[in-house]
């Protein structure tokens, strides 16, 4: 059977969850449940703290595992990304209190507070900076203001925190992160965890992409086709009056306004969209 770790709280669980779902899993239904069997699928899951998860799934004793791109960075394990999953999306930032630092290179000899002490003195020594790290379980903003840094690192999403805190971010981000699929390095995934990642591939595309139906002459024919190519080719079809087709294709669901607007101005008609719920691309 399939063992697959799963976030047990935050957004990271909400949204792993639901897309989980929407692959075709059943997932618990308490709450409180650390381990949930899916007999259907014939897959384990087992609810646990995202920060650990890298960790299970690195040394072997799970298959696979949703977490943070993050996390799976702060982790001294042998866990790999296999697949973005698109949510949960932040990026992880140094800060300091607003006006002081403007360059990485000002936090030479500073004291950095962080939860994540792995994934930055892994960037500052290869920028070569020395400064020293002060571990945390969180609430870091608080940390500069208290005495314990002179600067922070950590995930930044909307920045409210930081400016409430009177911080502000500096420098490129040492990590754009988002909510990953991971497996142990190195390690020949199953059938079942190939079916896993496969049916989460298709979940993202669902979510992507939508169906577009719209009918043209064919003498603009091309220029539509142009527009709308699919993803390896448009369906056209014929229709009862010989001088139209009819044209089913997917496209970019954040594009689907201007993308309507575009072949409606090179002679197409009768423009309808679908959402598509489930897909094997």
């Amino acid at each position: 059977m399939l063992r697959v770790a799963v976030p047990n709280k935050g957004s990271l669980s909400e949204s792993a969850i639901s897309m989980l779902k929407e692959a075709g899993y059943a997932m618990r239904r308490e709450p409180k449940s650390l381990v949930h069997r899916d007999q259907r699928n014939e897959v384990e899951f087992f609810y646990l703290r995202p920060r650990d998860i890298a960790v299970y799934v690195g040394e072997g004793i799970l298959d696979l595992g949703i977490t943070g791109r993050d996390l799976l960075g702060d982790s001294v394990t042998t866990a790999e990304e296999t697949l973005a999953l698109g949510f949960g999306r932040s990026t992880f930032r140094y800060a300091a209190p607003a006006g002081t630092m403007t360059r990485i290179e000002d936090l030479r000899g500073k004291r950095i507070a962080t939860s994540y002490p792995n994934l930055v003195d892994r960037d500052l020594a290869a920028r070569g900076i020395e400064a020293r790290t002060v571990k945390l379980d969180g609430a870091v903003e608080v940390s500069v203001e208290l005495g314990v840094a002179d600067a922070i690192a950590d995930v930044v999403e909307t920045g409210s925190t930081l400016r409430a805190a009177g911080l502000e971010t500096f420098g490129e981000p040492l990590m754009h992160s988002e909510g990953v699929l991971i497996a142990r390095s190195g390690a020949e995934l199953s059938p079942a965890a190939e079916v896993l990642g496969r049916r989460l591939k298709n979940v993202l595309v669902a979510r992507r992409y939508v169906i577009m139906d719209y009918d043209v002459q064919r003498q603009h024919l091309d220029e539509c086709l142009a527009v709308t190519p699919g993803m390896e080719s448009p369906t056209v079809s014929d229709l009862k009056d010989p001088a139209w087709v009819a044209v089913r294709t997917m496209v970019p669901a954040d594009d689907v306004n201007t993308v309507m607007d575009t072949v409606y101005e090179k002679g197409a008609r009768a423009i309808l969209v679908t959402r598509i719920g489930y897909c094997r691309i």
